[in-house]
Order: C-alpha cells, then sequence, then structure tokens
C-alpha cells in the first residue's frame, strides 16, 4: 500500500492493484507451507485409495488459479450488481467455508494444520484483497 495526502492535508491510503491479489495470495501459501514444511509436517492427503504429497509447486499453482478465478468472480458480481461488496464477501466465505473439506484428506494432524492454516490465509487474502476494489 502507498500513503498518499489528499487535498485537506489528510493522509490516505490506495490500494495495491488488483492483479497483486493473486500473487500475495500465492506467496502467502507458499510461507505458510515453507512454516509447516520447516517445523516437520507432512503434508500429505489421500485421494480415493491412495496418498499425494503436496509440495509447494501445488500450493502456488492452487493459490494463483484461486486468485485469479477470485478477480473474475468479483469483476462480474461488479458488472452484474453495480458494486457487489456483499455479494463478494458472501460468494469468497461460501468458498472459504466449503474448501476446508479439503484439509479432512491429510494423513496427519500437522499435515491437516498446514492444509487448514493455507486455505484460511489464501482465501482471506482473496476475499479481503479484492473486497474493497474499483477496478
Amino acid at each position: 500500500m502507498t500513503t498518499t495526502t489528499n487535498v485537506a492535508g489528510r493522509r490516505t491510503r490506495r490500494a495495491a492493484p488488483a492483479w497483486a491479489v493473486p500473487i500475495g495470495a500465492a506467496l502467502v501459501g507458499g510461507v505458510v507451507w515453507l512454516v509447516g514444511a520447516s517445523l516437520g509436517a507432512d503434508v500429505v492427503v489421500r485421494t480415493g485409495a491412495a496418498t499425494r504429497a503436496v509440495g509447494i509447486a501445488e500450493v502456488l499453482v492452487a493459490a494463483l488459479v484461486v486468485g485469479l478465478l477470485g478477480w473474475a468472480a468479483r469483476a462480474v458480481l461488479r458488472r452484474v450488481t453495480g458494486d457487489g461488496r456483499r455479494a463478494w464477501v458472501a460468494l469468497a466465505g461460501l468458498v472459504l467455508a466449503l474448501s476446508m473439506a479439503g484439509p479432512l484428506g491429510a494423513t496427519s494432524p500437522g499435515g491437516m494444520a498446514v492444509l487448514v492454516a493455507e486455505h484460511l490465509s489464501v482465501g482471506l487474502v482473496v476475499m479481503l484483497g479484492l473486497a474493497g476494489r474499483r477496478e
């Protein structure tokens, strides 16, 4: 964020551009994964009968995709409703709540904790980062 001074001499904050939100979400998700991995969390999920390790590449790509889809959904809601802030927060909150089913497939408590933290942090960055956007 940058700080500017308006005509009345008051400081105002100007938000970062909307394109930065998916990048920020990916960075936050990557940091959460790195912290979890450095603490020894085994981030492995069950996919049917098999198990699969969740690596940093999957986290970064998933967060970027979620951020870009969120940006697109926010733009559509703005066009359809005029502003759509409440609709955006409701939609993003619903998607975040539904995404919490994903960490239930973790094979260890540490892995589940990392996945929950990733889902929450990435979801909140996207939700709050795009909530007040005027594109």
